[in-house]
């Protein structure tokens, strides 16, 4: 097995060129299950036979007893960077003609999702969510307590949802059409969970120290009114509404505690934020 150029890595996998230019292979850390790479693969599987804009995953492999997967290359950007890249420098020069298209695109690819179900997904949405919230220790054991209490609240639904749908998820390819990749997670559940964790990582995500102090206070002034035309799109198309998703803001900020894709100064903010709500009853 001959390896490519490098194109991406996360905390439990590395992205490749493989074979030709439509393909790469996702090959998992060492210290990573098989059994995980085995359910993103079938879950991919599925939802690529229903229709839905994902990345067709042709194979499992191994390689230096690590498992692979074998996918379709998207050519093209994540949101984030493409948000950066694109947006931003838009921004500096001429704010009266940022070009907004990207956030109501991502709801549209989001709201498409959520309109379907499929029973042979393998994991259950709130088991799921509980056991992310209980695996660390970031909250006291009364704040824990409150935080599954609120979980266990909210109404039960049976919709497809990715699971982890943050802007380094969604990939838009050079004719600008939203893909959603990394779908390890995929769970049927309450759509309001993946819109909760979309907002949260556009409310509160680090950005790149490398990144110049007017770009960032720039970011920092639209965050909300990303969030606000993201919503209005995604309520017009699906009816629920951002008080709706509201209601999920603390267990899933809860759930990202667990996640080894966020740095640990955004996971102090999440935690100010739930300690904040719970506080203030800001949960209902």
């Amino acid at each position: 097995m001959k390896l490519g150029k490098k194109i991406a890595e996360g905390a439990s996998a590395e992205v490749f060129e493989w074979e030709d230019d439509e393909k790469i292979i996702k090959i998992a850390r060492p210290t990573i299950d098989k059994k995980y790479f085995q359910t993103e693969f079938a879950n991919t599987v599925k939802m690529w036979n229903l229709g839905l804009p994902v990345p067709q995953a042709y194979e499992m492999l191994e390689y230096d007893n690590r498992p692979c997967i074998v996918f379709e290359r998207i050519h093209g950007n994540t949101l984030r960077d493409r948000f950066f890249k694109r947006l931003l420098p838009q921004l500096a020069s001429h704010p009266e003609k940022i070009d907004w298209n990207d956030a109501l695109f991502s709801a549209r690819l989001l709201a498409n999702i959520h309109t379907l179900t499929h029973q042979e997904l393998p994991t259950n949405q709130r088991t799921f969510l509980k056991n992310q919230i209980q695996s660390v220790n970031y909250l006291s054991k009364e704040e824990e307590s409150a935080v599954l209490e609120l979980l266990n609240d909210l109404p039960l639904k049976e919709r497809i949802c990715h699971g982890d749908a943050n802007p380094n998820n969604i990939l838009f390819t050079h004719e600008g059409e939203p893909i959603l990749i990394d779908w390890l997670n995929a769970s049927l559940g309450n759509p309001e969970a993946d819109i909760a964790e979309f907002i949260i990582m556009i409310r509160f995500a680090i950005l790149p120290e490398e990144l110049p102090i007017k770009v960032i206070e720039l970011f920092d002034s639209i965050r909300e009114k990303i969030i606000a035309l993201f919503m209005k799109e995604y309520t017009e198309l699906t009816g629920i509404t951002y008080e709706e998703v509201e209601k999920w803001i603390v267990p899933i900020a809860a759930r990202k505690l667990a996640s080894d894709g966020i740095v640990e100064a955004e996971k102090q903010l999440l935690v100010q934020e739930i300690k904040r709500r719970l506080e203030l009853g800001e949960t209902h």
